[in-house]
C-alpha cells in the first residue's frame, strides 16, 4: 500500500500502488471483533481483531477489476463480498492497518491483467520422448495379457 499524500483526503481513501487507483474508505466496512487464541484476564473484554467487509459490486472500482476480484474465489463470486479477518497483532489500530493492506494487495493483484498465454509447440525431442514412453507402456501392458 502506498503512503497517502498529506491532506484532507488521506483519512478518507486508500491509495493503491498503480497511480490513480484510489478506494474511498466509505466503501469499506470495518468491525472490531474478539480475537481468537490464548489471552489473559482482559481477553474477554477487549475486541482487538478487525473484520473488514468490502462489497465488490457496489464499489467504485473499474468493472474489469471488479470482475477479476469476483473470479478469485467461489465465495466472492457468490456473495460479492471480500471478508478479511485481521488478528495478527495485539493492537486494534495495527490490525486495522493490516486488514487495509491485505485488501489493497488483493486489489493490486486484480488491477494487473493476466498475461496472455503464448502458444508454443513441443520440440521434436519432447515428441519422441512421449512416444517412446507410450510404446514402453504398451509393451508392459502387452506382457500382462494371458497367453493362449
Amino acid at each position: 500500500m502506498e503512503k497517502s499524500p498529506p491532506g484532507p483526503d488521506s483519512r478518507t481513501a486508500i491509495f493503491i500502488d498503480p497511480p490513480g487507483l484510489r478506494l474511498p474508505l466509505a466503501e469499506v466496512e470495518m468491525r472490531a471483533i474478539r480475537a481468537q487464541g490464548p489471552g489473559g484476564q482482559h481477553v474477554n473484554k477487549s475486541s482487538s481483531a478487525i473484520q473488514l467487509i468490502f462489497a465488490i459490486r457496489s464499489s467504485s472500482l473499474a468493472k474489469p477489476i471488479q470482475q477479476r476480484l469476483l473470479g478469485q474465489s467461489r465465495q466472492q463470486a457468490q456473495t460479492g463480498l471480500i471478508v478479511i479477518k485481521a488478528q495478527r497483532f495485539r493492537s486494534l489500530e495495527r490490525n486495522r492497518q493490516d486488514a487495509l493492506e491485505r485488501l489493497a494487495a488483493m486489489i493490486r493483484a486484480a488491477a494487473r491483467p493476466a498475461r496472455k498465454r503464448k502458444a508454443t509447440r513441443p520440440s521434436r525431442r519432447a515428441k519422441e520422448k512421449r512416444l517412446k514412453g507410450k510404446a514402453r507402456r504398451g509393451q508392459l501392458k502387452e506382457q500382462r495379457r494371458k497367453v493362449f
